[in-house]
Formats: C-alpha cells, sequence, structure tokens
C-alpha cells in the first residue's frame, strides 16, 4: 500500500506518530493508501523548519523568490496531467476537471510571478520642511495553510505562492481524503530551487490543526472549508493572536428572469450545479425562477441533466465522477430522499445510482428538486453534492429578498437580457461574488476571491491584492535629513550655498 508522509525542511519525513488515516479511490471504494497524520510535535517540527528558513527568504531579492517561482511554474506546467492523475485517484473528479483545476491554480502562480509590482510602496515627499513620508509592505514570518478535500491542488496554490512570494515561509496542512497532490507540489518547488524549509506540508486531523492554530511562531492562518469549522479557525486563530483568513461553505443561487435565454440558463445551471459532483463552494445550488417560466426551465435542466455521463474519473468519456467517501455519498443521498416529505418536487432521483463494475464506488446520480421551500433541509443547508434546488417566485424585488436572507453570501448569479436589471442586481444582492449571465464567477487571479455574511471570517479576501496584503503588514516611516549645506563649520562636502 502506498504511504504518504509529511515534507519538512526539503524533504520527506516519516510520520513518526504513529497514528495513519485511509486514502480511498472514490470510484472503487477501495482503500489505496495510508497518510501519516502529525502529532503536536511533527506539527512543532515543520513550524521550526519554517521559522529557520525564515530568516534567509524573509531578506531574500525580489528577483531571488520570482526567478524560482518563474522555473516553478514551468515545472508545474510540464507536470499538470501527473497531479491531475493524483487528484482523480483521490478526490474521484475526472480528469478534465483535475485538469482544469490545476489550471486555476497556476493563474495564481503567475501572479505571484509578478510580486514585484504588487509590493511597490509609496513616498510623499516635502510633506514638511524637509520630511518625507514612505510606505511599505513585509512579509509576517511563518504562514500557514489549512486546505480543503475538494480542490486538492488548486487551493494550496491559492495559497502558499503569494506567501512565499511576499517573503513568507509556509507549513500547509491539506486534506488528509486526498493528500498526495500536495506532497507533489511541494517536491516540485525544491525542484525549482525553493531553500529547504520554505514551504512545508504536514498531514493531519484536528490535533495538526488545533497545534497550528495554537503555535506562538505562526502569525497568520488561511483556510477554507464548512462554515462551521471556519468560524472555529477564525474564533480559535485570533484568540491565540494570529491573522485570519476563513473562507466557509455557501449556497449559491441564480437568479433566472423570464427574459432570459432559457437554454443557456440551462446550460449553465447544469454545468454549475453538477460539475465536480457539486462539490465546491462555488456551485450553484439553488435556481430561483422569477414569473411563468419556472415549468420550461425546469424541463430544461431535467433534459440536460439526464443526458450527464457518469463513471471513474479515469474514463475520458465520464463527465462526472463519484463523491469523495461513501459516507459522504449517504449525507448527500438523504436530502435527496427526505425532500419530498418537506413538499418538493423530486423531479430527478439519483439515490440509486449503480456503474458498472464498479459497484463498490461512491456513486450518486444527478438530483434536481423543483418548488422547494426555504425551511427546508435541502434549502438551508450546504449539500455539497449533486443536488439542484428549484425555488419560484412572482418578481425580481422577491427573488433578491429572498437571496438576500440566506445566511450565506458567496457567490451569486443572475441570467437575464436586460442590462437595468443585471446593474441593478449587482448592486443590491449580499454576496461577495457576482455573475452577470456567468453562473460560476470565480475570479481570475488578479482580483480576489471571497464571500460575505457567513462565507467568510476574517477581513481579507483570497488572492489577488486582497492576498497580498493579507501575507504582508504595512509599514510607514517619516524622515527628515539635514541639507549638506547646513553641515557644522568647517566641514564643506562640496554642496554650493544658494540658497
Amino acid at each position: 500500500m502506498k504511504t504518504v508522509n509529511h515534507w519538512i525542511g526539503g524533504k520527506t519525513v516519516e510520520g513518526a506518530s504513529g497514528n495513519w488515516g485511509p486514502v480511498t479511490d472514490p470510484a472503487t471504494g477501495a482503500v489505496t493508501t495510508q497518510v501519516a497524520l502529525a502529532s503536536a510535535e511533527e506539527v512543532d517540527a515543520a513550524v521550526t523548519a519554517a521559522k529557520a528558513a525564515y530568516g534567509t527568504w524573509g531578506t531574500s531579492s525580489l528577483s531571488t523568490r520570482t526567478g524560482i517561482l518563474f522555473s516553478y511554474r514551468a515545472l508545474l506546467d510540464a507536470h499538470r496531467d501527473e497531479i491531475a492523475a493524483l487528484i482523480t485517484a483521490e478526490h474521484g473528479k475526472v480528469h478534465s476537471d483535475a485538469l482544469g483545476e490545476v489550471a486555476r491554480g497556476l493563474e495564481i502562480v503567475e501572479l505571484a510571478c509578478g510580486i514585484t509590482t504588487q509590493l511597490k510602496g509609496e513616498l510623499s515627499t516635502q510633506v514638511s520642511h524637509r520630511v518625507d513620508v514612505s510606505s511599505i509592505r513585509q512579509s509576517l514570518g511563518v504562514v500557514a495553510g489549512i486546505t480543503p478535500f475538494n480542490f486538492p491542488a488548486m487551493v494550496p496554490m491559492w495559497m502558499f505562492p503569494l506567501a512565499i512570494a511576499c517573503g513568507n515561509t509556509f507549513v500547509l496542512k491539506p486534506s488528509e481524503k486526498d493528500p498526495s497532490a500536495a506532497n507533489l507540489l511541494a517536491e516540485l518547488a525544491a525542484e525549482a530551487g525553493l531553500p529547504d524549509g520554505v514551504l512545508n506540508v504536514v498531514h493531519g486531523d484536528k490535533v495538526a490543526v488545533d497545534s497550528l492554530l495554537a503555535h506562538p511562531d505562526v502569525a497568520a492562518v488561511s483556510f477554507v472549508g464548512s462554515t462551521p469549522i471556519a468560524r472555529y479557525i477564525h474564533a480559535t486563530a485570533s484568540a491565540n493572536g494570529k491573522r485570519v483568513q476563513a473562507l466557509g461553505g455557501a449556497k449559491n443561487h441564480m437568479l433566472v428572469l423570464p427574459d432570459a435565454d432559457l437554454d443557456a440558463a440551462a446550460d449553465a445551471a447544469v454545468s454549475a450545479a453538477y460539475g465536480s459532483a457539486g462539490e465546491r463552494c462555488m456551485a450553484i445550488s439553488a435556481v430561483v425562477a422569477v414569473g411563468a417560466i419556472g415549468d420550461e426551465l425546469v424541463q430544461k435542466i431535467r433534459e440536460r441533466a439526464e443526458k450527464i455521463k457518469i463513471g471513474p474519473g479515469t474514463d475520458p468519456a465520464s463527465e462526472m465522477g463519484p463523491l469523495i467517501t461513501a459516507a459522504h455519498r449517504d449525507k448527500v443521498a438523504s436530502y435527496v430522499t427526505g425532500a419530498a416529505a418537506q413538499g418538493a418536487e423530486v423531479v430527478l432521483d439519483g439515490t440509486g445510482l449503480c456503474v458498472d463494475g464498479y459497484e463498490d464506488g461512491h456513486w450518486i446520480g444527478l438530483s434536481l428538486l423543483d418548488h422547494v421551500s426555504t425551511d427546508s433541509d435541502a434549502y438551508r443547508d450546504e449539500i455539497f453534492g449533486p443536488v439542484l434546488c428549484v425555488l419560484r417566485t412572482e418578481t425580481y424585488d422577491d427573488g433578491v429578498a429572498l437571496m438576500n436572507a440566506s445566511p450565506f453570501g458567496n457567490g451569486t448569479a443572475i441570467f437575464t437580457r436586460d442590462g437595468g436589471a443585471a446593474r441593478r442586481f449587482q448592486l443590491e444582492i449580499e454576496a461577495g461574488m457576482v455573475g452577470v449571465n456567468v453562473p460560476i464567477p470565480v475570479p481570475v487571479g488578479y482580483h480576489s476571491f471571497g464571500g460575505w455574511k457567513d462565507s467568510l471570517f476574517g477581513d481579507h479576501h483570497i488572492y489577488g491584492n486582497d492576498g497580498v496584503h493579507f501575507y504582508t503588514r504595512g509599514k510607514v516611516v517619516t524622515t527628515r535629513w539635514p541639507d549638506p549645506a547646513d553641515a557644522p563649520s568647517g566641514v564643506d562636502l562640496g554642496f554650493p550655498r544658494n540658497h
């Protein structure tokens, strides 16, 4: 059986805690790998290595850092198929989806390659007689990232490339459900020339997480995951004096107005709700149909959903793979089986799916629930699976009010041909990311990603300008220098006395 160990100080370090976690192939249900679960002492070893490396890395030149990152970007590009294969093997998503994940992670590496412009300071001269004021940004020290199972390569790359480009050193704690991609990312960084200890990977569970949150040498923590854990991360790390950005869960809505192109809206709803088996925080999980178009829209979504081919991620014909674990599959299925009792119409029920030759895999089909009420479990909870709820409202205002009443505010979308309605929507909706005829409005790398309300805990979004600001702190310097012409009598530095 394959074993995944830690990466500390530029080399593989075997797990010493005696605790191991199982990693399964979601397509077969078989345990293929065991991953080391770190003790507090092993987390301390990783932080210690990062702290030692910071002594040199934190004062290294920008050209040194960006030169390594350019080499790293080339290696990631050359190994993108290998990274994607690890994602498919442990997460289950289809290979094309895994490749897309790697590509989105590469965007942030490319942003980090251009960090020189992001770290430029400001200067104001002559604010008073011979007084200048400048502002600069400096690194924090050792920072940590705690990342989820659904994007085992992309989300880590949303964090550590920017952090190390800013001069920090990094300790990554990836999900123990699909850990292999993180180790490969670290190995490729070392091959690119990243000094030992600048990027470390420790695997583990709550013990490792709590150790990072409490460690006195960790200056900041980045997190992406569910809202309850994000709230816990934020409260615990803040109580320990750390800077925190904790991105939580979502219940993303898509508002479809009567004038919308319903074919385009249906295409978008299917891809946004069921892509990556719905296991993404930017999935559209609730469609709000306005006016009389609801029946036609639901029918168009159903026609498209019924054609989606579900199978192992290694099969090029597969468009959707299995869920990450059997327990998660069963939890997702429970929302579908209980929907009718809570007033919903079950248009599609995917809970009985079985894939020939892969009977023990974590399979579930696509489910579509219509006439869902806002007090039902399927609507209130983040299901994190291929279940799409459709709600009905009579007017645009009713739809916006319904959406704004949600405790989540991650991403949202509107489908319409009316520019005035779209403009109102982007100003009135209470969410951090908005799409206009775009179903999954994940910003490009040079804009920041993050939600509002219970979808974000902390002041900074991830990557983009917010990411740079999170991984640095500002300093303002006020200076006054005497003019050489005012030097004491007897010292002549050769400056003309013409003032």
